[in-house]
């Protein structure tokens, strides 16, 4: 493989990186959302007292549901979201190790380019 080819394959590979972990990003952003809507939930289910009702939206309906269901709910809900946001961070963390690693790779081959352009 040409040294020109080596070096569009590996920029390719570079962009690809990055476009990756956009993607990683506006999922974490997402997460970060449905956990701050969800920790909003919790505060305001401490609020309530015994004899407050709770309902559910189901599709276009709302269901009563019992107060201790829903708070089991809502905590359940806000472990899964914060085990999901470390497996996000750590994936954007290896995919940011992949795109320095893969960067540097970049300059090298450009470099290498440019010393045998400049010999010639």
């Amino acid at each position: 493989m040409s040294t020109d080819a080596r070096l569009q394959e590996t920029s390719a590979e570079y962009q690809k990186l990055h476009s990756d972990l956009a993607i990683l990003v506006e999922k974490r952003t997402r997460l970060d959302t449905q956990l701050s809507e969800n920790e909003m939930v919790k505060k305001e289910f401490a609020s309530l007292t015994p004899n407050n009702t709770v309902y559910k939206l189901v599709g276009p309906v709302l269901v009563l549901q019992d107060q201790n269901e829903a708070k089991g709910n809502v905590e359940t809900r806000l472990g899964f979201i914060q085990g999901e946001i470390k497996r996000v961070d750590n994936q954007i963390k290896d995919m940011e190790e992949k795109a320095e690693r893969k960067k540097v790779e970049l300059v090298e081959m450009q470099s290498k380019i440019e010393q045998v352009q400049s010999r010639s």
